[in-house]
């Protein structure tokens, strides 16, 4: 993958705004069971109080918990406060919202931070509680006596009607630190937990003493944690979707550009190149391949940011609510990975194959549908079925293995995550029913936990898919960094005004590459203009070999050949195919109309152009024939026209270019006699100026060509006009009198 990495730059500031939107989604999603802890534990369990800091108390209760405080812990508690009674100016707003205003002064919690809240929280938790436990003991002598012990006296020998506070206030403060770490002691036995869930009910019950709705505290809490839970909810949602928009456009723009790199680079390949990728293997990579790594792309922004940021806070945030139990996160985490480790040695190697089985299967296919009617007429059909049973069967038997291993794999997945959540229930209802935590933080704790495997969970899926697409993506780079071995000069010379068209072959080799010799040896020859120069030979003579040296299809190995003097690699390809109007052996038309074929070779031509070249061509009436004339549709690779339609549309093709240099590689093989001779004659007549270069087996296309080379085994054995070759060159007499007899080759 790393490869193709370039392709991403462009959109380095889209990958930017998708992190930042993913780790605002990630701390969105992870704020929510936090939320779920407050509405369970502060809105339903402790009545909408959120902490041992009431936002108003009675002067006479705050007179009593002052009590219990160090005199640094009180100055603070009273600096928090301000003391609101009948005369002060806020009287009345005050008396609506706390009724006992109206029998006795109130203190009013100032506007102050979380900080303070938290300190304020820790001073008056056990003073609270141990003011509520002395009112609720003093009606019980049993429980008054045992009070007392904790106390230093007696509580239930107190004469009636003594106030118990006003006789602790008098108290001498060494006595009455004494007593205060006495009673601290008795509430560490309790643990924090209780304490400040005892203490919240001594403020709800200071609420109720107020006057205040309690009912209505409640569901104002739970009603705003909620409202923050969907607004979370909507938040988190509005960045799913705008990850998705950005994800979505970033693999498929870099999946357009990895496209249109791979065809450009195609494009300029020469044929040395294309023996290397077969045409099924370049398809499957242009599709198939970029495909897999467009999803892998999605995937990765999706999750492979998200993830890491989801299972890190979530780790955090658990750390926050409760450790007693992190160990059963951490072994199931440990089973997670140890799953994905082994799913992925087992399939990894199966997904180095499966793009390979894919190129055969497009291969097979390819070969059948192209070649259908040969299949057909040699009765052929069985065993081409069962080449492409194989093809088909082996790819599935790699896939159904893949999918296999991921069947087994999710139950497993679904297994611990839910042996994982009942792991949680069951302790977490053990901590709850001894105190030591409260149901809302057991729940947030288990959504914690979720969203940590979750977060494996998605990484996991990213190590299944990750292997296929990295295969994919060197595939894929095999072909981009393939530079092609036809290469122009760093200082191409240009073709003069005064250009000709005079071809010379000098001292001409090649050999294929990887070839053990050579296919042509030591060609030399002149093709002048306003000649025709033909290339005859016993198949696999190396005839169509010559010409397709000239456009640099491939480059000599030996020797070289000049266009008007100039080393053809000394200019550049388009200079040098500019000049050329190639007719290829098989020929060759795009799925579109006559015309646009026919506009392929000059989209600027005007309608006498084309005319003139179907006219030379010996295509005038075929076009007539069809009602739409030049607008006739022309299928995929010319299926709905003949063989010899086909070729004098691609003839036609190529007059229209109206080049210096023709070459015709056997490309009058599929016409009758009678027609080839009147192309020939109308092909005279029109390109008079033109270097033409004819590859042919027919002895009767070539009996008037100024130049006739005759090749065997890649080796020029006669050179010469036709008269000329019947008198000194045997192999072409061969030829000559193999096709036609004495009195039609005089």
């Amino acid at each position: 993958m790393t490869r193709l990495a370039k392709y991403l730059k462009p959109y380095t500031a889209m990958l930017l705004t998708a992190i930042v939107l993913l780790f605002a989604q990630a701390n969105f999603d992870l704020a929510l069971p936090d939320y779920l802890s407050r509405i369970v534990n502060n809105g339903i369990q402790q009545g909408g109080v959120e902490n041992a800091v009431p936002v108003a108390i009675r002067q006479s209760q705050m007179d009593r918990l002052v009590i219990f405080m160090s005199a640094e812990d009180k100055a603070g508690v009273l600096a928090a406060y301000t003391l609101v009674d009948r005369d002060s100016p806020d009287y009345n707003a005050y008396v609506v919202d706390y009724p006992a205003l109206a029998n006795e002064p109130v203190y009013v919690l100032k506007e102050i931070d979380r900080a303070e809240t938290d300190r304020l929280d820790s001073i008056m938790a056990k003073p609270l509680l141990t003011v509520s436990t002395i009112e609720q003991v003093m009606a019980d002598p049993a429980k008054a006596s045992q009070m007392g012990g904790g106390l230093g006296f007696d509580l239930s020998k107190l004469p009636p009607g003594v106030d118990i506070f006003a006789l602790l206030g008098q108290l001498p403060p060494a006595q009455l630190a004494q007593m205060t770490d006495a009673v601290d002691q008795q509430f560490a036995a309790l643990g924090e937990s209780m304490v400040a869930q005892a203490a919240i009910a001594s403020v709800k019950a200071e609420y109720a003493a107020l006057g205040m709705d309690t009912a209505n505290l409640q569901s104002d809490y739970i009603l705003r944690m909620g409202g923050w839970m969907l607004l979370l909810t909507l938040l988190s949602g509005v960045c799913t979707i705008s990850v998705g928009y950005l994800s979505s456009k970033i693999a498929a723009g870099s999946a357009r550009d990895i496209r249109r790199d791979v065809f450009r680079n195609v494009e300029s390949f020469s044929s040395t190149e294309f023996d290397k990728f077969s045409t099924a293997s370049l398809i499957t990579r242009s599709t198939n391949d970029i495909t897999q790594v467009q999803m892998v792309v999605v995937m990765m922004v999706r999750m492979v940011f998200y993830a890491p940021i989801l299972g890190i806070g979530g780790v955090i945030r658990v750390l926050g609510k409760d450790t007693s139990m992190t160990w059963l996160i951490a072994v199931a985490v440990l089973m997670l990975i140890s799953l994905i480790v082994i799913v992925f040695a087992i399939a990894m190697p199966k997904f180095k194959s499966i793009q390979k089985l894919v190129d055969r299967l497009n291969l097979v296919s390819r070969e059948n549908l192209s070649g259908m009617m040969v299949i057909r007429a040699f009765n052929m059909q069985p065993f081409e079925e069962q080449r492409f049973d194989k093809a088909n069967l082996d790819l599935t038997a790699i896939s159904l293995f893949i999918n296999r291993v991921m069947v087994v794999m999710m139950p497993l997945m679904m297994l611990i995550m839910n042996g994982l959540s009942l792991a949680i229930i069951w302790i977490g209802a053990h901590q709850v029913a001894e105190a030591n935590m409260q149901v809302g933080d057991m729940m947030a704790f288990l959504q914690y936990a979720m969203q940590i495997v979750m977060s494996f969970l998605m990484l996991s899926m990213m190590f299944i898919i990750l292997p296929r697409a990295s295969v994919s993506a060197d595939r894929i780079a095999e072909v981009l960094e393939t530079k092609t071995s036809i290469l122009d000069p760093e200082k191409p010379k240009p073709l003069t005004k005064s250009f000709k068209g005079n071809i010379e072959f000098r001292n001409v080799s090649f050999r294929y590459p990887g070839a053990d010799e050579d296919v042509l040896h030591d060609i030399s020859f002149t093709a002048r203009p306003g000649e025709t120069t033909a290339f005859i030979g016993p198949t696999g003579s190396g005839k169509s070999t010559v010409v397709n040296l000239f456009p640099r299809f491939y480059d000599v190995t030996e020797g070289a050949i000049l266009l008007d003097g100039v080393d053809i690699r000394e200019i550049t390809q388009h200079d040098l195919r500019e000049k050329i109007g190639y007719v290829p052996q098989r020929g060759v038309l795009f799925s579109g109309t006559i015309e646009s074929n026919l506009r392929y070779a000059d989209e600027n031509a005007t309608g006498d152009m084309l005319d003139s070249a179907i006219d030379i061509a010996q295509v005038t009436e075929f076009v007539n024939s069809k009602s739409e004339g030049m607008e006739a549709e022309i299928s995929q690779s010319g299926a709905n026209v003949s063989g010899g339609q086909k070729q004098r549309l691609s003839i036609a093709r190529a007059l229209v270019k109206k080049p210096p240099v023709f070459i015709f590689d056997d490309s009058f093989s599929a016409l009758d006699f009678k027609t080839e001779a009147a192309l020939r004659k109308a092909l005279k007549d029109k390109t008079g100026g033109s270097t033409i270069l004819v590859v042919t087996q027919r002895v009767s296309t070539i009996m008037h060509a100024e130049q006739i080379i005759v090749l065997e085994e890649g080796k020029i054995v006669g050179k010469g006009t036709h008269e000329e070759l019947m008198e000194n060159c045997e192999t072409y007499k061969e030829i000559a009198l193999s096709q036609l007899n004495m009195e039609a080759l005089s």
